[in-house]
């Protein structure tokens, strides 16, 4: 309830700030020209990125859960297209854990394959956060968020954020390569000490498995950036490619750093990327455009195929 309160109240924002803008015919009009020209073959790229996205997501998870079952590739990405669908409607997406441990046999591994699959999420955090610093840092460099004032100088306060979040990374990077350290913590907490067993498996990923995870992760980064980029081109933003990018690198710092549910993120992406992709192209129509266009393919699109999928695995198991 609260999630869709949120987006209507974002979504009105964003129609708003549309509407009122001075030239919008002319933007929708340019708009509408690029996607008769580059819309078609654009929508094809990105339909094959969405693919190779969630496969190297499927990969990933291949790679995690091999310690407890061995699973083919295409059962793994149905497992993650499965948990796509668990995860549209409920907080920072956890509900993909659920969906996709559907796929593994005894509920012991279930258990266990959660926290591995944390592990993926936490390499992908890793990602996400190392790319918003350098975007956040190109960000300071040329615009001003806060304004200055008697006490502070403009740009104080993205530094002070800065500095914050660069300590947050190292201390996350090092927690990454010593996951021996939760599971520590597991056994001097009495409450969590039962659950030990469960997360035991994170320990038994050798520093190459969790270098590997994360070159994975930083291609599926690349992957989805260029997406989005790809559909901003096709419909008429202009920019260079190299400032969208890091522009949109400090998007996906924001997005994973603010808690929402997938319904509601629709509306607070549009709003952060027309505020961030806003500096460089007036073009707001495209903007919103492309960030609906991005989620539908993404989110929207796999969560359907994800649900098709469970629906298999239903009637297998009723067979």
């Amino acid at each position: 309830m609260l999630g869709a309160v949120l987006f209507a109240w974002l979504a009105y924002s964003i129609y708003t700030q549309v509407l009122t803008k001075a030239d919008l015919q002319t933007s929708l009009r340019q708009m509408l020209s690029t996607l008769r020209n580059k819309g078609g073959i654009a929508l094809v790229v990105v339909l094959i990125g969405m693919l190779f996205n969630w496969g190297l997501e499927a990969r990933k998870w291949q790679m995690l859960v091999k310690p407890l079952q061995k699973i083919s590739f295409l059962r793994a990405f149905s497992a993650v297209l499965s948990g796509v669908s668990f995860s549209i409607n409920t907080p920072n997406r956890i509900g993909e854990y659920g969906g996709r441990v559907l796929y593994l046999k005894n509920n012991r591994s279930k258990l266990k394959a959660i926290a591995a699959t944390m592990v993926g999420s936490f390499s992908q955090l890793i990602v996400t956060i190392i790319f918003g610093l350098i975007g956040l840092m190109y960000y300071i460099s040329k615009f001003t968020l806060v304004k200055g004032d008697n006490h502070f100088s403009s740009g104080f306060w993205e530094k002070i954020l800065l500095g914050v979040l660069t300590v947050i990374c190292v201390l996350i990077i090092l927690l990454y390569f010593r996951l021996q350290i939760i599971v520590a913590i597991f056994e001097k907490i009495p409450f969590l000490r039962k659950a030990r067993v469960f997360i035991q498996i994170i320990v038994r990923y050798s520093a190459g498995d969790l270098e590997r995870l994360l070159l994975l992760s930083a291609c599926r980064y690349m992957v989805f950036s260029a997406q989005y980029l790809i559909l901003l081109d096709s419909l008429g933003v202009e920019m260079h490619w190299w400032q969208g990018f890091l522009m949109n690198a400090v998007i996906y710092l924001v997005m994973a750093l603010v808690p929402t549910i997938a319904i509601a993120e629709l509306g607070l992406r549009g709003k952060v990327s027309l505020y961030f992709m806003g500096l460089l192209s007036a073009n707001s129509p495209a903007i919103i455009a492309a960030t609906v266009g991005i989620w539908c393919i993404n989110l929207l699109l796999p969560a359907i195929l994800g649900s098709v999928l469970l629906l298999g695995i239903k009637i297998f198991k009723e067979k």
